[in-house]
């Protein structure tokens, strides 16, 4: 269906072009994009706050020329009507921002607003004044909305193109600290002096170099990994199997290898992600698979550390007082890292119990608000007088000792060694995940996330099955916990807040809740680029904003894409069902019949 350039909903793209002028206008208020805009990504072309500015006029030019086509309507041809909404967008977009040029110039706000200023002034000024700053916002929301419009028009090879040179080229700025880290381990440090330049980002000509390949492996590899994916499903059985366990032993062996050509900065980064991948499987299993809202999780990564702690190090509060050592716990030897791990288990499983039991039979924001009650209430007791004689209160545990393996010692100042110690733990994870989800618990598990009363009514006792759930998680943010006190070397209340659950939460949520390559994803995007908490990630200079972009994130995925990155085919049937119903009515199919199972899996 062929349509005139002007036949557009103009009053639309405008709505969407101001929403986008006021993105820019609030990131700019809020430091995003003078604080981003020191990390170059291209230099001297493009720095990260331009990066976060520009996307958006693209972004908004995509949304306007983007068209729902309800079932059984013929979509209507693509050309320049696309351009001509993305355009609109955009040139709202600029002119919002225009605007606040003006604003900004003429009224200093900057008692009320510590953002307010000349830097944010020649941000989006492009440095050129406000007058011609102002043309230039127009000009380049304009462009870069009708550019976005215009991805509408491109064939599926020329998007497929143009996003594999964007992925390479963004991809190769933003790693810059890990292939300097790679290239100097394997002494090809003037290599990197070519890559990137001396204040940071990918050189000029590098940069070009890199469009060049990136194009030439996506035109002489286009198609492949369709035809891989095609031999794959013609595979039986046993030869998927057989495939799966090859690709299983290779990522173990990069795992193993990997580390060695890489520096102390990125095993570092490779350590906490693995921290965190080890707490979201343990969380994916309470809240992806038994559906139960556990927003207090951190308490049991908490005992974990505080039980290894207490056991393992001889400078313990209650082993240097005077009356305890005297008394109950005088018997209780300095255990190795080895021997005390199964009693750290056993000690956090039982919390869990503990911890499980009062709340189990709740529902919903009732269950939520009792766990965020109980981590709390443990954070509360580590950081207590009463208990300040054996955990030592707000003054922690210190010179906690590292993971004696016999050959050597591991701890802290060998991110490589706890890199690998993690790994081990990490597969032990996803192997206990998989045979449970897979198992009659699993199943269990997944009848009462869908529905509780009719899971209790086919005869599962939804009691100890949530409670089996929740001892797991724990057991596995224990393994965490034990990990974290022998890196880190001491441990603290404040190490423990309420903001490592939702950040574990929200790991789990991104990734895809319910499934285990989504939660690993999860933490390896959010965790590696923004960072945890309190460690640093690649764009250390998202420290500032990394709850904001967290909270930006989580509120698009749950709108857009609640089943996550890599979803789980029942979470994702879950959510869907309803429109899956809606499209089976549309062609006519009726409940019983043979296209059921297509209408399940839509």
């Amino acid at each position: 269906m062929s349509r005139s350039a002007t036949d557009i909903d103009a009053k639309r793209s405008t709505y969407i072009g101001l929403i986008a002028g006021s993105t820019v206008v609030f990131m700019g208020l809020v430091g995003i994009g003078v604080g981003l805009n020191e990390r170059m990504l291209i230099d001297p072309i493009l720095s990260l706050g331009y990066l976060f500015v520009l996307t958006v006029p693209f972004v908004a030019g995509f949304v306007a020329a983007n068209e729902v086509v309800l079932e059984g309507m013929e979509e209507p041809e693509k050309g320049s009507r696309d351009l001509l909404a993305g355009g609109i967008a955009g040139l709202a977009g600029g002119l919002v921002v225009g605007l606040f040029l003006v604003v900004l110039n003429r009224f200093d706000l900057s008692e009320w607003m510590p953002r307010w200023g000349d830097q944010l002034l020649d941000l989006f000024s492009f440095r050129q004044g406000v007058g011609l700053g102002i043309v230039i916002s127009l000009v380049v929301g304009a462009v870069l909305g009708a550019f976005g419009g215009g991805i509408h028009v491109l064939k599926p090879e020329a998007k497929r193109l143009l996003t594999i040179v964007g992925v390479s080229v963004l991809t190769l700025a933003i790693l810059e600290a890990v292939v300097d880290d790679f290239l100097g381990e394997i002494g090809l440090k003037s290599l990197a002096r070519l890559l990137y330049a001396s204040g940071g980002g990918l050189a000029f000509v590098p940069a070009l170099i890199v469009v060049a390949i990136a194009t030439a492996l996506a035109l002489g590899f286009k198609g492949k990994g369709t035809e891989l994916k095609n031999q794959y499903d013609a595979m039986d059985e046993g030869e998927q199997k057989k495939y799966n366990t090859y690709m299983m032993f290779a990522t173990i062996a990069t795992a193993i290898i990997l580390p060695i050509f890489l520096g102390k900065i990125v095993n570092e980064l490779l350590a906490n992600i693995g921290l965190f991948v080890l707490l979201a499987l343990g969380l994916n299993i309470v809240v992806g698979r038994a559906g139960i809202l556990d927003i207090g999780y951190v308490a049991f990564f908490a005992v974990g550390a505080y039980a290894m702690a207490v056991l393992t190090t001889p400078e313990a509060p209650w082993r240097l007082n005077d009356t305890f050592a005297n008394t109950a716990f005088s018997w209780l030897p300095v255990l190795p890292w080895l021997v005390a791990l199964p009693i750290v288990v056993v000690l956090t499983g039982f919390v869990g119990l503990l911890i499980g039991t009062p709340v189990i039979r709740m529902r919903g924001d009732y269950l939520a608000i009792v766990t965020l009650g109980f981590g709390e209430i443990i954070r509360l007791l580590f950081l207590s007088d009463w208990l300040s004689p054996t955990l030592g209160g707000s003054q922690g545990i210190r010179n906690i000792p590292g993971v004696d393996i016999g050959i050597a010692e591991v701890n802290g100042t060998d991110p490589r060694a706890v890199f690998w110690l993690v790994a081990v733990f990490v597969a032990l994870a996803i192997y206990i995940s998989h045979q449970l989800e897979t198992s009659r618990i699993g199943r269990a598990w997944m009848a009462i996330r869908e529905d509780e009363p009719v899971a209790e009514a086919m005869g599962i006792n939804t009691v100890t099955t949530k409670l089996f759930a929740f001892v797991t998680g724990a057991v596995l943010a224990s393994f965490s916990g034990a990990i974290f006190a022998a890196k880190v070397g001491s441990t603290f209340p404040n190490s423990f807040l309420l903001l490592v659950s939702i950040i574990i939460l929200v790991v789990v949520i991104v990734g895809g809740m319910g499934n285990i390559p989504g939660v690993i994803v999860g933490a390896v995007v959010l965790i590696g680029i923004l960072g945890g908490p309190k460690q640093p990630g690649l764009l250390a200079e998202f420290s500032e904003f990394k709850l904001l972009i967290y909270g930006a994130l989580l509120v698009f995925m749950m709108l857009k894409r609640p089943e996550g990155l890599i979803p789980n085919a029942a979470r994702t049937r879950e959510l869907h069902l309803e429109e899956a119903l809606q499209d089976a009515w549309l062609k006519g199919e009726k409940p019983g019949s043979d296209d059921d199972e297509a209408v399940a899996t839509a």
